[in-house]
C-alpha cells in the first residue's frame, strides 16, 4: 500500500468511517506490535499500547496535518505512548522480548541455530540501553528510517537522534564483545 493509500484511509477515519479505521488497524497492527514488543521488551504491555495507539489514531486523525507521511505520525504516536506505558509500569524485561522474527533456514540447522543465538544476544544488548537510544537503534536498521523522520517519530531534533545513536554505538560497542559477538565496528 502506498503512502497515498495510507493518507486516503487516515482521511476517511477522520470522518469516523469503521471500515477505513479496520483497513488501518489490519495494514499496521503486526508492525506496530513488532516496534512496541521492541520498544517495550514487554509482551505483558504491548496489546494495551497499541490499543491506546488505534484509540488515539481513531479520535486525532483529523489533527493529522500531511507534514509526513502517515507511518511517520502513527509510529510517533506508538513511541510515545509505549514510553508513558513504561514510564506507568517499570517492570523487569520480559525475557520473550529478546531478537526479532527468526529467518528460516531449512537447509542449515547449525546457521539457523548460531542466528537464533546471536538474536538472543542482541537483544539482550539492546534492552541494555534506554528505552529512547533502543528506539532510535530500531527505528533506523529494523525498519530502515532517516535520522530526520526519527526525529519527528520521537519528538526531538536531528542532533538529538544522531547523540542518541552515537551512544548506543558506543555502549552496543562496549557490550558486545564481553557477550561474545566479535567483530563489531558500529
Amino acid at each position: 500500500m502506498t503512502s497515498t493509500d495510507e493518507l486516503t484511509l487516515l482521511r476517511r477515519v477522520a470522518t469516523k468511517d469503521r471500515k477505513a479505521f479496520e483497513a488501518l488497524y489490519h495494514l499496521y497492527y503486526r508492525r506496530l506490535f513488532g516496534y512496541l514488543l521492541k520498544l517495550t521488551r514487554r509482551v505483558d504491555l504491548v496489546e494495551e499500547v497499541l490499543n491506546d495507539v488505534m484509540l488515539a489514531i481513531w479520535k486525532g486523525a483529523a489533527s493529522f496535518d500531511g507534514r509526513s507521511r502517515p507511518s511517520t505520525w502513527i509510529f510517533g504516536i506508538a513511541y510515545h505512548k509505549g514510553l508513558k506505558a513504561l514510564a506507568r509500569r517499570p517492570a523487569e524485561v520480559d525475557g520473550d522480548a529478546e531478537g526479532g522474527p527468526e529467518p528460516v533456514d531449512r537447509d542449515e540447522p547449525e546457521s539457523l541455530a548460531a542466528r537464533r543465538e546471536l538474536a538472543g544476544v542482541l537483544g539482550r544488548a539492546l534492552g541494555s540501553l534506554s528505552p529512547e537510544q533502543r528506539a532510535v537503534v530500531e527505528l533506523t536498521y529494523y525498519y530502515g528510517l532517516a535520522y530526520p523522520e526519527i526525529a519527528e517519530i520521537v519528538g526531538c531534533p536531528v542532533n538529538t537522534v544522531k547523540t542518541r545513536m552515537f551512544h548506543a554505538r558506543r555502549r552496543l560497542r562496549e557490550l558486545l564483545p564481553g557477550m561474545g559477538v566479535s567483530g563489531y565496528a558500529g
